[in-house]
């Protein structure tokens, strides 16, 4: 098997941003914040870039590429994603699945060989680059209300075709590395017995408020097939942070009682220790030495400025062993040093 994980790039502090807010997804970004927000992320020294052609139907590659092709290839990473197609009509349905977009895109789900390629021949357009570090395989997963049939028949489609053809192109050094990029474990496991993978985009899996199986059956399987992990979504969508939506999906602003009363208790303890939640929870889902990187949302440059900023400060031991003491976190979870 070919090791290819994120930390053979240099990335600082394992630090990187992704693309979900500058597709529109919860809000209208503007042009001028969206790229002042990617300014701000180059100018902290951030260079893994994330994005996929489901943010905003292609508006969130467009605003990356935009930016990034006036930098040298060699100086940054960036990952984007497989398995939906887009399609230009007058009319389009793109408002369906992003109500701030505006993209002129129908979508149009394909895990073949062949969709794998035409989805990255697409992807190159719309950045304006002439390739791709890594590729996930995006939204294989049961939490996908728009996928066409069953998920496990869409992934025995990706098997067939996706997963075969990605192997392919990192053989042939067309990419440097492929995995999934999912919100659910069931898919990662499966992926881990059937195909050559090097490293997935674990999102809303690995947080402060939910990482129990993450940590026991995800992390242990991965290790053994040598496939390291892009952990997003640390702080749920921003839940931890004070959003009132938890994760993703239309109906997440029904937040189940039990997840608003622990980020309550995580706050009680954060600030006793005179600790900002966010940044513990930016730092605790970095932790893990199977982490490769960690993937944040920016809607702002002030947002990438505080995040970035939160993984240089130092937590006090303390924190995480009343953490551990109360069981908000597993016993067993590893904690920054």
């Amino acid at each position: 098997m070919q090791t290819t994980t994120l930390e053979r790039y240099k990335l600082p502090v394992r630090f990187g941003l992704g693309g979900v807010p500058l597709g529109n997804e919860f809000a209208v970004i503007t042009e001028k914040v969206a790229y002042a927000t990617l300014e701000a992320a180059w100018s902290a020294g951030v260079r893994y870039y994330d994005t996929s052609p489901w943010y905003g139907l292609g508006l969130c590659e467009r605003r990356f590429g935009n930016f990034l092709h006036t930098k040298d290839r060699s100086d940054y990473v960036l990952s984007s994603k497989v398995g939906k197609l887009l399609k230009a009509s007058p009319h389009n349905s793109a408002k369906e699945y992003f109500p701030f977009t505006p993209s002129p895109n129908n979508l149009v789900f394909d895990y073949t060989a062949d969709g794998v390629k035409r989805s990255i021949e697409d992807s190159l357009q719309r950045l304006g680059l002439d390739a791709l570090d890594i590729i996930f395989v995006h939204d294989l997963s049961p939490d996908n209300p728009y996928l066409p049939s069953p998920w496990e028949e869409q992934f025995e489609i990706a098997r067939k075709g996706a997963f075969s053809a990605l192997t392919r192109m990192r053989q042939e050094g067309i990419i440097k590395g492929w995995g999934l990029g999912v919100n659910r474990p069931e898919p990662i496991m499966k992926l881990l017995d059937v195909a050559d993978a090097d490293v997935c985009l674990l999102a809303s899996q690995y947080s402060l408020i939910n990482h129990e199986n993450a940590l026991h059956r995800i992390f242990p399987a991965a290790r053994a097939k040598g496939v390291s992990f892009v952990v997003g979504s640390s702080l749920n969508a921003g839940f931890i942070s004070g959003s009132q939506r938890y994760n993703y999906g239309k109906e997440n602003y029904k937040i189940p009682q039990p997840i608003i009363e622990k980020r309550e208790k995580l706050r009680e303890v954060a600030g006793r220790h005179g600790v900002d939640l966010r940044t513990a929870a930016l730092q605790f889902s970095a932790a893990p030495d199977i982490a490769s990187a960690l993937i944040v949302g920016g809607a702002s440059e002030q947002q990438i400025v505080a995040d970035y900023s939160s993984m240089q400060v130092k937590v006090p031991a303390e924190f995480w062993a009343e953490l551990k003491q109360r069981k908000l976190i597993e016993q067993d979870a590893p904690v920054p040093a």
